[in-house]
């Protein structure tokens, strides 16, 4: 008989925001529904806030009701917040999609922003198959500080985006495409061989990566505290 492995009490990492200037986060993919709500009942406890990200419909739906009513939840970008959302000053971050298929990359990026209380901008399905549609919001995305690029199929809106704006681009290539566009491979290597410079790229579908890409920028760009 195979031997059977309790759940383990999952050690957080509640220093990372002071260490890194990044809030802690939890990867619910490939946790049991046990594990996830243990986490939650014990942040709770501690009045810590907590975004969860990979969240499917179906293991939500399995939390512990408790668990389930403190929690924020976004179905298209399987992501949850525990805690209030802090308010949102005016966008600094255009994330910029290329197709309405990339939605929910995209939105794990603004609610990833949105838990870091950064305000963030959804520009959608301005892919470069219809260049008027980019074109028609160019002066829009211009004014802001960081644009997240998020486009499957070919990425081609990575290199074009970078070649129109001067903030910096972090291209988060998506899974979306058939053929040899497949898994978001080339999309993936079009943000690592583009020939506009400059252009950061993060793993395929990591919407939560590119969101703490622009964070990372933006904490650069605040004033420090004196000492």
């Amino acid at each position: 008989m195979p031997a059977e492995f309790p759940d383990v009490q999952a050690v957080m990492d509640w220093e990372r925001e002071a260490r890194t200037g990044l809030c802690e986060a939890v990867f619910a993919e490939g946790k049991t529904v046990a594990c996830l709500a243990g986490i939650l009942e014990n942040a709770a406890a501690q009045s810590r806030r907590l975004l969860v990200t990979r969240l499917s419909t179906e293991v939500f739906g399995r939390l512990p009701a408790a668990s389930r009513d403190a929690l924020d939840y976004d179905e298209v970008s399987r992501t949850a917040i525990l805690g209030p959302a802090p308010h949102a000053p005016d966008a600094h971050v255009a994330v910029v999609s290329a197709g309405m298929s990339d939605a929910p990359v995209a939105r794990e990026v603004g609610r990833t922003l949105q838990f870091a209380g950064v305000g963030a901008r959804q520009i959608a399905d301005v892919g470069v198959a219809g260049l008027w549609r980019l074109m028609a919001r160019l002066e829009e995305i211009r004014e802001h500080r960081v644009v997240v690029a998020v486009a499957g199929m070919e990425g081609a809106l990575f290199s074009v985006l970078a070649g129109l704006v001067s903030a910096p681009v972090i291209a988060v290539p998506t899974s979306v495409g058939y053929g040899v566009g497949s898994g978001g491979h080339l999309a993936f290597h079009s943000a690592l061989g583009s020939c506009a410079p400059g252009v950061v790229a993060v793993n395929i579908d990591n919407g939560f990566g590119g969101a703490q890409a622009a964070l990372r920028i933006l904490n650069l760009l605040r004033p420090r505290d004196a000492a």
